[in-house]
């Protein structure tokens, strides 16, 4: 959430740089109600003054004239009454306000290139070569079905559309793929943390999927109103919800499924294991002193793309524009991985600096030092990585001519060894 005051301050250039994000923005009644809240605050402060010299009057009448004292208590009670109304509109105000500013996206970083939509987009640098092939490469849903290691006919059965069962030594490539991103992460300083995959409302709003993308959430019905999470961001950065943090500020890992409706994806990536609505995913969450947040941001993003180094994937980084980064995101980074089947780049990761737009949402504070005022602390996230998407780069780029996949080196702890997905 952004700044009351620092929008109310600088709403010419406020405008502009949301407006970047694509669309027009019409903070007519931002303005209508900031003036009325100024309004109602100097009615206020002139009626406590008039309460304060009511009181006194009544203090003086109480010693030299008591016959007068009714008329001053009906004037006090009066003047209460008033200042009652005026408090009750104000906050009735400030709640407007606080909706407006729930629905408004992140301001985005100087830094940032404007731009409408992924045409905006910036290559920062790219990692390793395409693959060559003496054959025609296969999508990864054709290579796992052909292996017998895919099923999205039984997966439309118990569940729908968007959905897939992984079998066999594919199920156990899932697995050992979270465990080896893992202990990469936790070797550079990241604990891990096992989450809860239903958060409340208020965990949701913390990080800004609610109340502007709750049709992109799937809930719970009933009494008890719970959201399945749509990445592990939502309650790692909400672990700290409410709290002023001292000392080193903290950097986790976790992994869980992700749950996401798609809502506003028909008609895309239907095949395969793209676009899912169910996803396994190892996301890393930072908390940084506002000062030291894009260099944070680099480092978070050069731990991500490491899995990718590691699985000798090549892959290259791009700086989102303003059109393309997400309603939260202060500036991101897309780490996008070649796949061959498609003879295309598509997105493995995204790393965001959120600046303190989810600390403000979700009260998370820090002291520099013992006894300092606390601040509004930095929010980071990124994934490292989806783990469904490196499945789908690992099949692609490490397929053989007679169907086979031969897997990384670095894979073999992992695996017992075995580095072949064959059929059967």
């Amino acid at each position: 959430m952004l700044d009351l005051k620092f929008v109310a301050q600088h709403l010419d250039t406020v405008v502009p740089r949301l407006e970047s994000r694509g669309g027009t923005l019409d903070l007519g009644p931002f303005k209508a109600l900031m003036q009325e809240r100024r309004e109602l605050n100097v009615a206020l402060e002139a009626l406590n003054v008039k309460k304060a010299q009511a009181n006194n009057e009544m203090k003086r009448l109480a010693r030299e004239d008591k016959s007068l004292l009714d008329g001053a208590r009906a004037e006090l009670r009066e003047l209460s009454q008033q200042a009652k109304e005026q408090e009750a509109r104000l906050a009735e105000v400030e709640s407007g306000l606080e909706q407006i500013l729930l629905y408004l996206p992140n301001l985005p970083d100087p830094s940032v290139p404007v731009g409408p939509d992924e045409t905006g987009n910036v290559q920062v640098r790219a990692w390793g070569q395409k693959p060559s092939f003496d054959f025609e490469p296969q999508q990864h849903f054709e290579i796992g079905e052909a292996l017998g290691l895919l099923d999205f006919e039984r997966a439309a059965k118990v569940s729908g559309s968007r959905f897939a069962f992984s079998r066999g030594a594919l199920a156990r490539l899932e697995r050992a793929l979270v465990a080896f991103m893992i202990d990469v992460h936790t070797e550079k300083g990241y604990l891990e943390l096992s989450t809860p995959y239903l958060v409340n409302r208020a965990s949701m709003i913390g990080t800004g999927q609610l109340p502007k993308f709750e049709d992109d959430a799937f809930k719970t019905a009933g009494e008890s109103e719970y959201f399945l999470i749509p990445t592990a961001e939502v309650p790692v950065t909400n672990y700290h919800r409410g709290e002023i943090l001292e000392g080193a500020l903290p950097k986790y890992v976790a992994s869980t499924p992700c749950f996401r409706a798609e809502a506003g994806s028909a008609g895309r990536d239907t095949r395969g294991l793209i676009r899912q609505h169910q996803f396994q995913k190892v996301e890393l969450v930072r908390f940084s002193h506002p000062d030291q947040s894009m260099e944070a941001l680099e480092e978070l993003t050069r731990n991500a793309a490491e899995i990718l180094e590691r699985l000798g994937l090549h892959h290259r980084v791009m700086l989102l524009c303003t059109g393309d980064m997400g309603a939260g995101s202060a500036k991101t980074y897309d780490l996008e991985v070649w796949l061959p089947g498609q003879n295309a780049y598509r997105e493995i990761s995204s790393c965001s600096n959120f600046g303190d737009f989810q600390a403000r949402r979700a009260d998370i504070r820090f002291r520099e030092e013992p006894g300092a005022k606390p601040r509004y602390l930095h929010t980071l996230n990124g994934s490292g990585l989806a783990v469904g998407r490196t499945v789908v780069a690992l099949l692609e780029n490490y397929q053989r001519a007679d169907g086979s996949v031969r897997l990384p080196e670095v894979l073999a702890p992992y695996l017992g060894g075995r580095l072949e997905l064959r059929a059967g």
